[in-house]
């Protein structure tokens, strides 16, 4: 059995792991499933999921819109109707991805078990580490990055990126792309995003840009059922948007996947460049956003 076939055969434990709890969980509260418009909820979905398998997030996105069209009650209900929401659209990007883009078994399968040990085993060291601090490291660390693949990309450097067409990785980058990607897993339990770190991490390691998808959206995709079911397990979640934001959802990765597959190398370096600024002003806005709201707080 290849690395690929294990891979996709966690993926498909984990999709039927969260389809049945899910559907267990709607079906004994199906009396009680009313909670905002499934048709503006589905195209949020939609909008959101598409740029999420572009590799932009959906998790921010979506917040912004659930706030902007009031279709949440209760904001304490937010982080488990994201997760659970999010789920399955996240499980159909990594199969499309790893159908659709060739990479070497053991470079994914490798990445994506570093994933998700280090959400398991990370969770109570990252829990205690300073998140906005880690926040604003991050994101100052993807504006460089960024800044590099730009003067690579217009020629101001002809080094770095140059060959990044490898589609695996072997020897000490393999082992440090995996030590990278079990924080990256670790910092995931703190709302610390994989995606825009694992496409920088792939790009300076030399490898196809395009290669980042699946490893990414399969190590999320991994990760993600065992944490909503923390939620359904609660009640801390909405259904209905839930229901909604993972059907519109689906149908946005197909289209998103087809996309991405038809973009050429330098198209898409330019997407991940975008992601990768998108991400740090993300990082930087929210950290510098707490410390002075800690700073007030003081005073």
């Amino acid at each position: 059995m290849n690395a690929t076939l294990i891979t996709q055969l966690i993926l498909v434990v984990m999709t039927v792991y969260i389809v049945v709890i899910f559907g267990r969980d709607l079906i004994i509260h199906r009396k009680n499933l009313h909670d905002g418009n499934p048709i503006i909820t589905g195209l949020i979905g939609f909008v959101t999921n598409f740029f999420d398998a572009l590799g932009i997030g959906s998790y921010a996105p979506t917040t912004m819109f659930l706030k902007l069209t009031k279709s949440l009650k209760n904001d304490k209900l937010l982080p488990g109707t994201l997760t659970v929401a999010c789920s399955i659209p996240v499980l159909v990007e990594a199969f499309l991805y790893i159908k659709s883009v060739q990479v070497e078994g053991t470079t994914l399968l490798s990445m994506v078990v570093a994933a998700v040990l280090g959400s398991f085993f990370g969770s109570k060291v990252v829990s205690r580490l300073d998140e906005k601090k880690i926040q604003v490291a991050m994101g100052i660390a993807l504006g460089i990055t960024a800044i590099l693949m730009i003067l690579s990309a217009t020629g101001v450097t002809a080094a770095l990126g140059a060959g990044n067409t490898a589609m695996g990785l072997h020897g000490w980058k393999l082992w440090f792309s995996c030590f990278v990607n079990f924080i990256l897993g670790g910092l995931m339990t703190a709302g610390i995003g994989l995606y825009a770190p694992c496409l920088a991490l792939v790009y300076l390691m030399g490898m196809n840009p395009l290669v980042t998808f699946p490893i990414m959206m399969a190590s999320c995709a991994a990760l993600m059922p065992v944490a909503a079911r923390e939620f359904i397990k609660k009640n801390e979640y909405a259904r209905m948007p839930s229901i909604a934001i993972t059907i519109g959802g689906c149908i946005g990765v197909f289209v998103a996947v087809t996309f991405v597959k038809s973009m050429n190398l330098t198209m898409l370096t330019w997407l991940v460049i975008i992601v990768m600024i998108y991400t740090s002003i993300l990082m930087l806005v929210e950290g510098l956003r707490k410390f002075k709201s800690q700073a007030k707080t003081k005073n």
